[in-house]
């Protein structure tokens, strides 16, 4: 396991966080008051938001467990980790492939904080964390090439990233400098929130975030299609993460506002 805490890298308790709000959704405990006050809001606004959490991590392990299984890729690269939640994606890959090698690459403070403890994989395989801003695909790409082979496919992992970054801000260069540097077979799973389908409740929420100092966008299909030019998509297509291969029969409590997809880059 790599990564050490940064001299004078203190974990800012007096504004909400992405991460520790999701955690909170998930019914974490690695969040603090004003990250709880946030998700309270976002809840009263639209009382799916923590279902809505819960689908995407279901979305993330159904789609690893597919590349790992189906495709049968060794090699995965999660950017925006977040705060470690079991089961964790190397959990997933390594479940079907014990040798599985796993990077994880974040750089918000509390989640190198938890990485040490909660990020261990099997001693067939490779868990590491890596530090990093997912706005710098450069210095991502340096440090991953230390432990994957980029010669062989990999798994690039963007689970509910994107919409932390405006296309203005660079996300389509991001996701384009990452897959380029992809082998052949290669995959790309992201989701994403979309307001599609509810369009007042997550414009709501987007105002919420935005109160708390928290950028949010959300993209129709189309948009998030945009990140997937050149890849080949996998069936069903870009779907509510929850009918990415459903496991189980909807629950019928409403949509899940977070496109969902995999695509696989093709021979050159």
């Amino acid at each position: 396991m790599t990564g050490t805490q940064p001299a004078g890298y203190e974990i800012d308790t007096t504004r909400p966080h992405p991460a520790r709000v999701y955690d909170w959704f998930l019914g974490g405990k690695d969040n603090y008051p004003v990250d709880e006050q946030l998700g309270r809001q976002i809840t009263a606004i639209d009382q799916g938001a923590p279902r809505a959490a819960l689908a995407n991590r279901a979305f993330m392990r159904r789609a690893t467990r597919a590349l790992a299984a189906e495709a049968g890729i060794r090699q995965f690269l999660d950017i925006g980790t977040g705060i470690p939640t079991e089961p964790n994606l190397h959990q997933i890959a390594q479940s079907v492939a014990p040798q599985a090698r796993v990077v994880y690459v974040d750089n918000d403070p509390i989640v190198l904080a938890h990485a040490g403890a909660l990020l261990r994989g099997t001693p067939d395989g490779v868990t590491e964390y890596v530090q990093a801003d997912a706005r710098d695909p450069h210095a991502i790409l340096e440090q991953a090439t230390a432990i994957l082979d980029f010669d062989r496919p990999i798994a690039l992992s963007l689970i509910a990233l994107l919409h932390f970054i405006a296309d203005e801000d660079g996300a389509h260069d991001l996701v384009a400098t990452l897959v380029g540097a992809l082998a052949p077979g290669s995959c790309l799973v992201v989701s994403t929130m979309t307001a599609d389908f509810e369009p007042e409740n997550v414009r709501r929420g987007i105002d919420a975030y935005a109160a708390g100092g928290v950028t949010l966008v959300a993209r129709s299909q189309a948009e998030v299609g945009t990140f997937f030019k050149g890849l080949d998509l996998l069936e069903p297509g870009i779907v509510s993460v929850a009918d990415w291969r459903p496991e189980d029969a909807p629950d019928g409590a409403g949509p899940i506002s977070l496109y969902g997809a995999v695509g696989r880059k093709p021979a050159a």
